[in-house]
């Protein structure tokens, strides 16, 4: 089973010190990472900075089109207005379906503001009391759990950019 997790840092740059612990903990075998994104949100922008980590991944990465649909949804869907309302609301219907719930994705928008940053891992086969001992101090866990099914209708459903 898949695991979607989200580590919230109260600074901009907390969350690329995290991707280093995290790839050591790879290399250690305490985790097996098979997609991950930083968002560094430097608090004179008025959004946030993104960056899919191919390097920390191998084969059976998600697209960038994952990460784009699930950062709109938390950072800009709030700002589009009515006129892409129904658009994100089926959006947003899909990734329920795979197990990224309304309450997740509210959940990681009130909590990654302006000033902060986000490590997101889609990851496998992690030791967790390992991996959270080893995250930089500060790191604030938000996660959702994915069965197997629900990690392949996610891939399904990004599968094409």
């Amino acid at each position: 089973m898949a695991t979607m997790t989200v580590w919230k840092f109260s600074d901009a740059t907390g969350a690329g010190a995290a991707k280093d612990a995290l790839a050591e903990l790879q290399k250690e075998g305490l985790i097996r990472i098979i997609d991950a994104a930083i968002v560094e949100w430097d608090p004179s922008r008025k959004k946030p900075k993104t960056e899919q980590l191919h390097n920390l991944t191998g084969a059976g990465a998600l697209t960038g089109a994952f990460w784009g649909w699930l950062f709109g949804l938390i950072f800009f869907a709030p700002l589009l207005g009515m006129a892409v309302g129904a658009a994100v609301g089926a959006l947003s219907g899909s990734l329920t379906d795979v197990g990224i719930d309304d309450d997740f994705i509210r959940q990681t928008r009130d909590a990654i503001t302006p000033g902060t940053s986000a490590l997101f891992v889609l990851s496998q086969d992690a030791v967790i009391d390992k991996v959270v001992e080893r995250v930089p101090t500060g790191g604030e866990l938000i996660h959702t759990n994915l069965s197997s099914e629900e990690e392949q209708a996610l891939r399904e459903v990004f599968a094409a950019e």
